[in-house]
């Protein structure tokens, strides 16, 4: 049922001048998901005529614009990855983990998403397997699904990885199933030591062939003297990684985590006060 806001309304109402006036930074990928969603469900993308064989009442259905970034759509999307995910588990325990970058790294982030958040991925996965497979902690080789979230519950920008492990893997050299601990994975010390040596070594790399951009009050980190003075504080502090088993089991963080496989921060049920800023006789058409 359809509620009193959407951020459609807030696109079709305020879209056009939002667009004027930002027109020097967006994309052509940003625009095209604007269009989707304010056409999403109109008109504008067709749609089909249901009809009631009892009393002949018809009822017209809107097409959907399926982007993935669209509140209204995905829905189902997010039914057939979670059980998919649910068919994937085996009957061992499992573990929820969570890699969490600092707030400088975040903040250079923002701009440069694609490296940044493709490094994200890569160093906690290959954290999770250099440990796992460590005759001195687990000595076996693992597999995990991993998720990037890029916003917090504040929907402040805040990459961290989720991800679900089997407590345990095959052998190194066998296929032999090897269990962890009962109650415990692995050190989230260990893990945070490797993830953030490897992670900056890979920064580094990047700032050294000239991926990464920077702006604003971080536009001297550019100088790699400068660049290098802010790894050293960085390679100081420490860096979150979370790893528990969870209360209701696999189940409960899989469906956890489809909410956000395909949804985007903004969505419709979190619009609450807008609506008193915008023309309600704009809003009804």
């Amino acid at each position: 049922m359809r509620g009193a806001l959407e951020v459609a309304d807030i696109f079709r109402t305020c879209g056009p001048a939002w667009r004027g006036e930002q027109r020097a930074h967006l994309s052509l990928a940003q625009l095209k998901v604007m269009s989707a969603i304010e056409r999403c469900r109109s008109a504008a993308l067709g749609g089909h005529v249901l009809r009631c064989e009892g009393c002949g009442a018809d009822q017209i259905a809107y097409n959907s614009c399926r982007n993935r970034h669209c509140p209204k759509c995905q829905g189902s999307a997010a039914v057939r990855w979670l059980e998919q995910r649910q068919a994937d588990l085996l009957p061992v325990a499992y573990y929820h983990v969570v890699f969490t970058l600092p707030a400088p790294v975040s903040a250079i982030a923002y701009y440069n998403k694609e490296i940044v958040y493709d490094l994200l991925f890569e160093i906690a996965a290959r954290t999770l397997r250099t440990i796992a497979a460590d005759p001195k902690h687990l000595g076996a080789r693992i597999g995990a699904t991993l998720v990037l979230h890029t916003w917090g519950s504040a929907l402040t920008h805040h990459p961290h990885v989720h991800g679900i492990v089997p407590g345990g893997g095959l052998g190194l050299d066998t296929d032999r199933w090897v269990g962890c601990k009962p109650g415990f994975f692995l050190s989230v010390r260990v893990l945070s030591r490797l993830f953030r040596r490897l992670f900056l070594e890979q920064l580094e790399l990047a700032h050294r062939d000239g991926q990464l951009r920077f702006f604003g009050e971080y536009a001297h980190l550019a100088d790699p003297q400068l660049f290098a003075q802010w790894l050293v504080a960085l390679r100081k502090v420490e860096w979150v990684v979370y790893a528990k088993r969870p209360f209701a089991g696999p189940q409960a963080v899989l469906a956890y985590l489809s909410r956000y496989t395909h949804r985007v921060a903004i969505s419709n049920r979190r619009l609450r006060c807008a609506q008193r800023h915008l023309p309600l006789e704009r809003l009804s058409g």
